[in-house]
């Protein structure tokens, strides 16, 4: 049976662990969007084959989504192409191992594809610049390449270097790109927190305070890094040091705010002040 190609549920409960928060409106319409290419792949005689490049800054959540969109889509084929099942592989047994998932997924009458972490994937790094030539060309084609006839197949990438595949002539080859992104107001920070249940009712007031109007940047996946290494605190410093991992990860990038906020809510000697 077809089924027998395809991935069951614990290949993706790793890519999807934490669940999918949906902290704003950003979130909320990439999954539309992603429902609405896996509608487009299922309904349209006209385009068997739908692409969908999900691009946005590192630990922004692209491969969660990816595999949620690729989960709800119920295909009966579901494989995700990531790095990490490739660690130690020549340049030709990657080709080998891609080209095996893409002509498993023509067997099945309706298929989706994961391709995650494409730079990874095509071995970039930005010192050279190196990456496989080899790689980028098997990929090139079979992102390009219309399933047999009656089957359809819907493809979807996840980058954080939109830039580099731009230049490698990839972008051009997916049909459509939606960008990831951060969280970036305090608000939708605490939106995330509140959903997570992280922290106590007291400790996320104290923080929507400090945060209220305030810019932050930060991915989803970092944010829950910060989260846990917070909660090892005592609970006295839990919300300094929050506000502190935060600010250090804001700092050279977006908000300036989150530099002068943590250097107020420090001088209450080291202690978390409460309002």
């Amino acid at each position: 049976s077809p089924q027998a190609f395809g991935t069951n549920q614990e290949d993706y409960a790793s890519y999807i662990m934490n669940g999918i928060i949906k902290w704003g409106d950003p979130v909320t319409s990439v999954l539309d969007d992603g429902e609405l290419l896996v509608q487009q792949t299922k309904n349209s005689d006209r385009t068997p084959l739908v692409s969908v490049l999900l691009e946005g800054p590192p630990h922004s959540g692209k491969t969660a989504l990816a595999a949620q969109i690729a989960e709800d889509s119920e295909f009966p084929f579901i494989k995700i192409c990531s790095p990490d099942k490739m660690i130690g592989h020549s340049e030709i047994s990657k080709c080998q191992a891609i080209k095996k998932v893409f002509d498993d997924a023509y067997k099945s009458q309706l298929s989706c594809v994961v391709v995650d972490d494409i730079e990874r994937l095509l071995d970039y790094v930005p010192i050279g610049p190196r990456f496989s030539n080899l790689v980028l060309q098997a990929l090139l084609v079979l992102l390009k390449k219309p399933p047999p006839k009656g089957r359809k197949l819907l493809i979807i990438g996840t980058t954080s270097r939109k830039d580099i595949l731009q230049e490698m002539e990839m972008l051009d080859a997916f049909s459509t790109t939606i960008h990831i992104q951060n969280i970036s107001t305090g608000e939708q920070l605490v939106d995330a927190l509140e959903l997570l249940g992280s922290f106590t009712e007291k400790e996320r007031a104290s923080i929507g305070h400090q945060l209220k109007g305030k810019r932050v940047w930060i991915g989803i996946k970092k944010l829950l890094m910060f989260i846990e290494m917070s909660l090892q605190m005592a609970q006295d410093y839990r919300v300094t040091k929050f506000l502190t991992l935060l600010r250090d990860e804001g700092s050279g990038r977006a908000p300036r705010d989150l530099e002068q906020l943590t250097n107020t809510f420090l001088c209450c000697s080291g202690r978390a002040c409460y309002e």
